[in-house]
């Protein structure tokens, strides 16, 4: 009891030290996005039209707080995000994290199945590989790891319409298909349609940590088979499945579930080529469109959603280190 006791404790501080960590970085990524935002154009020439005169052009600067110092400036984003208030778009006229957040569904969903597909099969297929690492089978499978790793996202998404969609027609070319409200959650899990054009999506978007995650269980694997411990179980006579899974398969997961963890952040964060190629109506392509229009709001609560999904997605992995490895203490 006292050393359960004991680990609680220092994993309570682990993680305190971790959200202290956190929001120092949040701070960092903030103030590099208002700095660089601040030189990249002056969104009052978009806020008051191009025909604007001077008078309505510095009416528009007072009214948004853009006339005072940077710092002031700075100071009252922090203010008012640490309220929930990130500001309103310079287009829309929207509440920036609404508009974000209506988008977020769309991403998580894609993000959720493409990591789902390359952790399943990736590491499947890497205990197969590991099993008979000289079979014709194992051959061919590191050899499309080798294509999942070197061939471009873009190309993979035009490679999977030219044949589910325009060849042989089984899937829908583009779109999210029927979603179902559920709250203030809107979700496509729960149609056929929705199913259907969630597919060549996630494929693309998972081909490249399927080959990571693959080739990472294969080598952790054929080193692990070799241990001692791992002969002593076969000595024993225990089945196939508790030598492979339990014992062996257990070991090799850290490495593979921190990659995987860091996937699924990047892919929440970073999927706008997967979601361009589809028209996906995600956070992605809303970011993509922002850009375009320097829509500062909507890119810096992006950009701030982004790093707090990441750094919130890294400390459960970490928290997960627990359960694969009693063994890990948190100091």
């Amino acid at each position: 009891p006292r050393g359960g006791r004991k680990q609680a404790s220092n994993m309570a501080r682990y993680i305190f030290q971790r959200l202290v960590q956190g929001v120092v970085v949040l701070l960092a990524v903030s103030f590099i996005c208002f700095l660089i935002f601040r030189f990249t154009g002056d969104p009052v020439l978009m806020l008051a039209g191009k025909y604007a005169t001077q008078q309505e052009r510095e009416q528009v600067r007072v009214a948004y707080g853009l006339d005072k110092p940077f710092y002031v400036q700075y100071a009252n984003f922090l203010g008012n995000a640490v309220q929930g208030n990130f500001g309103k778009s310079y287009v829309s006229q929207v509440d920036a994290l609404d508009t974000i957040l209506e988008r977020f569904p769309a991403t998580f969903e894609l993000a959720l199945s493409a990591i789902a597909i390359s952790f399943i099969i990736g590491v499947s297929l890497g205990v197969v590989v590991s099993l008979r690492p000289g079979s014709a089978l194992s051959r061919v499978i590191m050899a499309g790891s080798l294509g999942g790793i070197s061939v471009p996202t873009f190309l993979m998404g035009i490679i999977w319409v030219m044949i589910f969609a325009v060849y042989l027609e089984w899937l829908p070319p583009f779109g999210r298909g029927d979603t179902v409200q559920i709250g203030p959650w809107r979700t496509g899990f729960l149609t056929v349609d929705g199913l259907k054009h969630l597919v060549m999506p996630a494929l693309t978007l998972s081909g490249y940590q399927l080959a990571v995650l693959l080739r990472l269980t294969r080598a952790g694997m054929r080193e692990v088979l070799g241990e001692e411990y791992i002969k002593t179980a076969w000595a024993k006579g225990l089945s196939p499945f508790k030598v492979i899974v339990k014992h062996a398969l257990r070991n090799v997961l850290i490495p593979v579930v921190t990659i995987a963890g860091l996937s699924f952040g990047e892919l929440i964060a970073f999927s706008i080529v997967t979601e361009s190629i589809f028209q996906w109506p995600g956070m992605g392509s809303l970011l993509l469109v922002s850009i375009f229009e320097t829509d500062h709001p909507v890119i810096v609560t992006y950009i701030m959603l982004a790093a707090f999904i990441i750094l919130a997605i890294n400390i459960l992995v970490d928290l997960l280190y627990g359960w694969l490895n009693p063994k890990i203490q948190y100091d």
